[in-house]
């Protein structure tokens, strides 16, 4: 997908005729919090190379967000972490202190996040209110001021102040961030 020229757009859309219930709980939510955010519309993006196009054009970190269980499918976790890192499950399973972990299937995300996959994104644990999801951070996405996520919806990009969501959106919607280096 070749995307030419994107246009950032500050907050929420004037006009929210045709958008997912579950998009505009997200911008009714960092409204509320006080959280600013720039957001461009966009096709659907199913690869990380879309998404590095759109981060471009948004002027934040690639983050790659990554919904992964234990093999018993009680332990699920929501992993962040810069797009370009690749991720050795055997170093974060290490760090956890758990068995190895693998990716969880669509049917765990959409009952515990309201996602499906290709919009995988923190933002989906707002729809987390009994905590099955552990949030975990890799500390280099720090680094950035901001970074890219979906709204629950790969139509959309926001971007956001890292800051603001580990520390006001997380705390808001009941979830600690664990660090992890990878």
């Amino acid at each position: 997908m070749h995307v030419s020229k994107m246009e950032l757009i500050k907050g929420r859309p004037a006009d929210e005729t045709g958008r997912e219930a579950k998009e505009i709980r997200v911008y009714d939510l960092l409204d509320k919090l006080g959280i600013e955010y720039e957001r461009i519309d966009h096709e659907r993006t199913d690869t990380m190379e879309a998404c590095e196009e759109i981060d471009k054009s948004l002027n934040a970190v690639t983050c790659k967000n990554l919904f992964l269980c234990n093999r018993q499918k009680t332990d699920f976790y929501l992993l962040m972490m810069p797009g370009d890192k690749k991720f050795l499950t055997k170093d974060l399973s290490k760090q956890l202190g758990t068995a190895r972990l693998s990716f969880a299937g669509a049917e765990e995300m959409e009952q515990y996040l309201d996602i499906t996959p290709g919009s995988v994104s923190v933002m989906g644990l707002m729809n987390d209110t009994e905590n099955h999801v552990r949030l975990l951070v890799d500390t280099d996405l720090l680094k950035g001021e901001y970074f890219g996520c979906h709204p629950c919806v790969n139509t959309v990009s926001l971007r956001v102040k890292t800051k603001e969501v580990l520390e006001i959106f997380a705390k808001a919607v009941h979830h600690e961030v664990t660090y992890v280096t990878l």
